[in-house]
């Protein structure tokens, strides 16, 4: 077992479900002590797990919201004294369908769901990070900025993208790395808690089904990936390894580059 992460500190947002979930159960594993964020109570599920590998906290909180990023910074820098690594996995398509379907409210939604988290998050931990002039962040994307029926979504991912670039120009010489991994369709668990919770009509389940056909055309290996293989690369990009590596979006979708 490689301790990639033993005294550092990482804030994990999006840490209930999926592959954040994955994300702090494999950084327990390698020593990190955790703050764990989420809009779900499930969250502390997950922490109440990680409890006798490692000093963890979880707090639930709208990332939609600058003042909430905030305080979850300002809690992991009283809790634990710094923050060493960020890792922004807050985000995720609400509706699926073409986008002259999509309403100015469904829009803003998409929107302020996966880009705002993590660029207040950013903002918010910045000053912290800056204090010890050391740090990795580690924005979650999407190949969905190349893809169908997910257009908000794929133009909030694309400024994810541009976030990653523009503030790896910024940190460089200053001690942060900044990266950004982008998901292809991924097999995972049910979620808990929807993020769209209305009953889909016939014709929004064949548009659901059309981005995963899409996405399994795009990838040169015809498959799904596993959390597991999200989760590696977002912990390659957290951890030492990649030391001299920054404003770099990985594409982790079977050869699909998004």
């Amino acid at each position: 077992m490689r301790n990639r992460f033993e005294n550092k500190v990482a804030v994990v947002t999006g840490a209930a479900q999926g592959i954040g979930r994955r994300v702090v159960e494999l950084m327990a594993a390698e020593g990190a002590r955790l703050l764990l964020v989420d809009r779900s109570e499930i969250v502390h599920e997950v922490a109440d797990a990680l409890k006798a590998q490692t000093e963890v906290l979880a707090l639930t909180a709208d990332l939609e919201k600058f003042a909430e990023c905030q305080r979850i910074m300002d809690a992991a820098k009283a809790r634990f004294g710094r923050i060493d690594i960020l890792i922004n996995n807050v985000g995720g398509t609400i509706w699926t369908k073409p986008f002259e379907f999509y309403a100015e409210d469904e829009i803003e939604a998409e929107v302020r769901r996966s880009l705002f988290p993590t660029l207040w998050c950013c903002r918010a931990a910045l000053p912290h990070m800056l204090e010890n002039a050391q740090g990795s962040i580690v924005n979650v994307s999407s190949i969905a900025t190349r893809g169908v029926n997910r257009v908000p979504y794929g133009a909030a991912k694309g400024g994810v993208n541009a976030l990653t670039a523009c503030l790896a120009f910024e940190l460089g010489e200053r001690g942060i790395r900044v990266n950004a991994t982008a998901p292809g369709a991924t097999e995972a668990p049910p979620r808990r808690v929807p993020r769209n919770t209305a009953e889909q009509s016939e014709q929004e389940k064949g548009w659901y089904k059309q981005i995963y056909t899409q996405s399994l055309d795009s990838s040169l290996m015809k498959r799904y990936g596993s959390l597991d293989e999200q989760a590696n690369a977002i912990l390659f990009l957290a951890s030492d390894e990649s030391s001299y590596i920054t404003g770099t979006v990985i594409p982790v979708g079977g050869g699909d580059q998004g």
